[in-house]
């Protein structure tokens, strides 16, 4: 979500909020009424720094006690904040290209984030919502999951070889995995795979595991694009599914992401958006190819 964590931009929040303040006599009038209204934590040069401002930083602070020393350190920072943005408008850097345009992205990252969270308040996710979503889960992960061992090689000769060794030895797969398999990740183990869903695994191989029987190994390699795989099912059960209420809080979470990017992609398709290319340098300009002599050799008449 779009939020604003940062302490720095925060800052640089405020900041932007002095700046506007100072940059036309109206809005400073504007601002000093509601000043005089405001909880004061303190004043730099006569003009007030509002303890709604100081309690924003302090928040930033999580896991932090508060304490005095830590508010007067917050105003002293704003205070120097305020000093350094009234000597850049005396140099009118407030009106440079480069920093007017600093001042605006600021302004609008802020307001984004004020209407995202605006749009989280007024358009709660309902337990409608969030049932739809459950079902809509449960039915992506429902099935069996496997408990599996493998051992892969690079040729069908020596998948088979370990396969006749299997028929007369079934114990001695963890050994022959030790020894044989090329796949590092679970050779250490005996080629020991853990549970797992095979829709997660490369078709050939979850269709394999699918249709042995529990404590059978392969009769035949199974090959796939990472070689020649002897496998040995161990177990398989039904997948759990935790209940409801139990993954409420993520899954709220999921459906806030889900209809953000949606409120997103409905104001990108009622706006309209245009990309421009920047020019051409004029030395390139100057040797650029025609339409027609640009066109693919097959369009060329």
């Amino acid at each position: 979500m779009m939020i604003i964590k940062s302490r720095i931009l925060l800052i640089s929040a405020v900041s932007l909020m002095a700046l506007s303040a100072c940059h036309s006599s109206g809005s400073s009038k504007e601002a000093s009424k509601t000043t005089e209204k405001a909880a004061v934590a303190g004043t730099v040069n006569g003009t007030a720094i509002n303890e709604s401002r100081v309690n924003m930083l302090l928040k930033q602070r999580q896991g932090q006690p508060e304490t005095p020393e830590m508010r007067k350190e917050i105003v002293e920072q704003l205070a120097i904040q305020y000093l350094l943005s009234q000597e850049a408008i005396k140099k009118g850097l407030n009106k440079t290209a480069e920093v007017a345009d600093q001042i605006e992205l600021t302004q609008q990252s802020i307001l984004a984030n004020a209407f995202i969270q605006d749009y989280l308040k007024t358009s709660p996710v309902s337990d409608e919502m969030l049932k739809a979503e459950y079902e809509k889960i449960k039915g992506q992960i429902s099935g069996s999951e496997y408990k599996a061992r493998h051992i892969l090689v690079n040729n069908e000769a020596e998948a088979k070889d370990i396969i006749a060794k299997l028929k007369k030895n079934p114990k001695a797969f963890e050994a022959l995995a030790k020894e044989k398999s090329r796949d590092t990740g679970s050779k250490t183990n005996g080629g020991d795979l853990g549970w797992f869903d095979p829709r997660g695994m490369v078709p050939e191989f979850g269709n394999a595991v699918t249709k042995l029987a529990k404590g059978k190994f392969t009769e035949e390699p199974v090959k796939s694009q990472f070689g020649y795989h002897v496998i040995l099912l161990e177990d398989s059960r039904t997948k759990a599914i935790p209940p409801l209420e139990q993954v409420k809080s993520s899954l709220q979470q999921q459906v806030q992401q889900q209809n953000i990017k949606k409120l997103i992609e409905d104001l990108k398709t009622k706006a309209k958006i245009e990309f421009t290319q920047p020019a051409a340098p004029a030395s390139a300009a100057a040797v650029a190819p025609t339409a027609s002599e640009s066109k693919p050799a097959e369009l060329k008449k």
